[in-house]
């Protein structure tokens, strides 16, 4: 199997066949809920696809030329954009989409609790949000300390938390209180995903389309053939993904953002009086 094989069996067909639903779904007059029609459901996909690409492509890159992990160069076709095959910048445009698409069948069929705006506004930031990225800073200072201490075992972990703590921790300081609103929601699109993925993963590492080193790795096997650093690569990217597609949708969000360019409007405009 080569890694466009891996492409096409594990992410092409289940977005095509989400596609295949949401059409059916549509005819059937079945939406996503009002709540969360802040922002068209396409563009907020079409978004993500675009910060994953920029974001993870210099991350990926360089994990691939220091060796944390490798391909067969007869599993890829050749093509390389700096040190990663195209069909890696393919996974990262294809990921966000499955999990957006995943994210709106279960929109489509969730009932929402009923909630107001004001309500979140007045009782935000909390302390809740505040111990959120409190948690998040430490964890992040953690993996820091861990690449700094040159403990060759813990740079894969390391570099993943480095990473994508930082974008979590904003997503969790804008809308910690939004997203615990839609918990279900969002633990039904995380954790099936991150499942899924990490079988698809461990099938391709059985395949040998790609390899982990395990100098760079803790060494944890899920399975006794998936390093827990890609089960956690997936539950990090799907949370990234799912908590701001969730955000850029709800209404709240938005509403959140009128109010704070009002407050902002209201301290930069003289006091007359």
């Amino acid at each position: 199997m080569t890694y466009f094989d891996f492409l096409g069996l594990y992410l092409l067909i289940p977005i095509g066949l989400l596609m295949a639903v949401a059409i059916w779904d549509r005819t059937r007059g079945r939406d996503i809920p009002a709540a969360m029609r802040a922002w068209s459901p396409a563009a907020a996909i079409f978004l993500h696809v675009v910060i994953a690409l920029v974001y993870t492509t210099i991350w990926d890159n360089y994990l691939v030329a220091t060796r944390v992990w490798w391909y067969d160069p007869a599993l890829v076709t050749g093509l390389t954009i700096a040190y990663v095959p195209i069909e890696e910048y393919t996974f990262f445009i294809l990921q966000p989409i499955l999990a957006g698409l995943w994210l709106l069948f279960v929109l489509r069929r969730v009932k929402l609790r009923s909630w107001t705006v004001q309500e979140t506004w007045q009782t935000w930031p909390s302390a809740t949000t505040w111990a959120v990225v409190a948690v998040s800073a430490l964890i992040w200072l953690g993996s820091v300390t861990l690449l700094a201490s040159g403990w060759q075992p813990g740079i894969y972990v390391g570099l993943e938390l480095v990473w994508a703590v930082p974008p979590i921790a904003l997503q969790l300081a804008f809308g910690s209180d939004i997203l615990w609103r839609h918990r279900r929601t969002v633990a039904l699109v995380i954790i099936p995903l991150t499942v899924y993925l990490s079988i698809a993963d461990a099938i391709a590492i059985v395949s040998g389309i790609w390899t982990i080193s395990p100098q760079k790795s803790v060494g944890l096997m899920l399975g006794g053939i998936l390093p827990v650093e890609e089960f956690l690569f997936f539950l990090l990217t799907n949370t990234l993904v799912t908590f701001g597609i969730t955000l850029v949708l709800a209404q709240a969000s938005h509403e959140r953002i009128r109010k704070l360019k009002n407050r902002l409007g209201d301290r930069k405009r003289p006091n007359l009086t």
